[in-house]
């Protein structure tokens, strides 16, 4: 399995799914066939994650082709990762807690053997594999693999959650982070996701049988209440000569690039991040900055944390597009504070328009995206 890293090669697998496989999406989605055997999903995740495409195009795309009551589950699964980030950016201080978390966690000898492959348990380690293979899971894999690893295995979800960012090339600080939430049972509280035997052995097609786990596991207890605030994103009138990107929104030309001097897409080493990212994920960055940063028409440079640093020290005054809550607005946040920079973010009028229906659970949400569908007509 491989994963284009440009553009023109995003857009290419979308065109492919939507016009040969995605009528089968509905029936067919949780079956994991294996790795070279994924026309039942999209796998489209690495380039939305990093917006080299949108949801909302992604959106449009498909329903010109198709009516939505043939194709409502994809669109679903699409504004989900809409709904757990505007439900995050509510609630910022969930990926700092989840973060600082990890800091008293340590890595015993039963988290050791899970990340090697190394458990009584067939087809966790397989997927353990895979995953470092391909930086890739199937979803409803990534779900049983979380139930698993919490438990069975009894490891701490923000282990798991951290495994996971580190070796996904769709490690996204919303999506991942409140996924392992809601199996762990602390997202919907009192509701966990329990993997069963059976459902292993159906939707992998019989490849795992007689799984051994624990189906009766108590839903984990986290005491921690995050009341809703409201999202402040620091915005003025100033007009700037520079735009600053992170690697999550790398589609530079659905922005108005005419009105800047310099343009620069920042990536943070591992020496800047709380989870350290497979060399792979990174690499996978890099080569997606890259296919971007080709552009006669506009000066676009890359700049990894050092320089732009530095560059921060002696510019005071930028427009940056928001990258929204996770590693990249930690980092930057902490250069704000330290040099007292006044950022002009840039939003998506979709984004803004969307996390406002983020407030209460996805059931909430999913009633309203009739209404977001019409109001930026992708119908």
């Amino acid at each position: 399995m491989k994963f284009e890293t440009s553009r023109l090669g995003a857009l290419e697998k979308l065109e492919t799914f939507v016009e040969n496989d995605i009528l089968n999406y509905n029936t067919k989605r949780n079956f994991d066939f294996g790795v070279h055997n994924r026309k039942n999903v999209s796998c489209l995740s690495p380039y939305i994650t990093h917006r080299i495409i949108t949801e909302y195009e992604t959106a449009k795309l498909v329903l010109n082709k198709h009516p939505f009551q043939k194709v409502d589950k994809y669109i679903q699964e699409i504004f989900w990762r809409i709904y757990w980030k505007g439900w995050l950016e509510l609630r910022p201080k969930v990926w700092s807690d989840f973060v600082e978390d990890l800091k008293s966690i340590k890595d015993d000898e039963n988290y050791l053997k899970a990340i090697q492959g190394e458990t009584e348990i067939e087809c966790f380690n397989d997927w353990v594999n895979e995953l470092k293979e391909f930086n890739y899971l199937h979803n409803h894999t990534r779900m049983l693999f979380a139930s698993i690893w919490i438990f069975t295995l009894k490891l701490p979800w923000q282990k798991g959650a951290e495994f996971f960012m580190k070796h996904l090339f769709d490690g996204d600080a919303a999506s991942n982070t409140l996924s392992w939430r809601w199996v762990a049972g602390i997202q919907t509280k009192g509701k966990n996701y329990l993997a069963q035997s059976w459902n292993i052995s159906k939707f992998s097609n019989n490849k795992y049988k007689n799984v051994k786990l624990n189906e009766n596991a108590a839903p984990v207890k986290d005491k921690r209440e995050y009341l809703i605030s409201p999202v402040q994103i620091n915005k003025n009138d100033q007009k700037n000569e520079y735009l600053i990107f992170f690697d999550n929104e790398t589609h530079a030309q659905s922005f108005n690039l005419k009105k800047y001097k310099k343009i620069f897409f920042v990536l943070l080493d591992n020496n800047s991040r709380s989870i350290k990212l497979d060399p792979k994920v990174l690499d996978f960055k890099k080569k997606i900055i890259s296919s971007e940063i080709i552009n006669d028409e506009f000066d676009i440079k890359s700049l990894d944390e050092n320089s732009f640093t530095n560059f921060t020290e002696k510019i005071n005054s930028f427009d940056v597009v928001y990258p929204s809550v996770g590693e990249n607005l930690s980092f930057l946040n902490k250069l704000i504070k330290k040099n007292n920079l006044n950022i002009n973010f840039i939003t998506r009028e979709e984004d803004e328009f969307c996390w406002k229906f983020s407030n209460k659970g996805f059931f909430n949400f999913k009633g309203n995206i009739p209404i977001i569908l019409s109001t930026f007509k992708l119908n």
